[in-house]
């Protein structure tokens, strides 16, 4: 069974208010969870980078600017 956006959004509208709330929390515990994935997985690349000597450090904003 294939949904789409709107269909989705439409359904969201009609359920009772205290339904709204919980899809909110929900979605709010969800989207937390997946910055935390998130924030763990740039942590374990800027690990990896560090130990493999490919990190750079630098105070100079010139030579930062460069590194982007």
């Amino acid at each position: 069974m294939t949904f789409h956006y709107n269909d989705i959004v439409d359904k969201i509208y009609s359920l009772p208010l205290e339904d709204k709330v919980e899809l909110k929390k929900l979605l709010e515990n969800n989207i937390a969870n997946a910055r935390r994935a998130e924030i763990q997985l740039h942590y374990k690349q800027s690990k990896d980078e560090e130990k493999s000597g490919n990190f750079d450090f630098s105070s100079n904003i010139d030579d930062l600017k460069k590194m982007l």
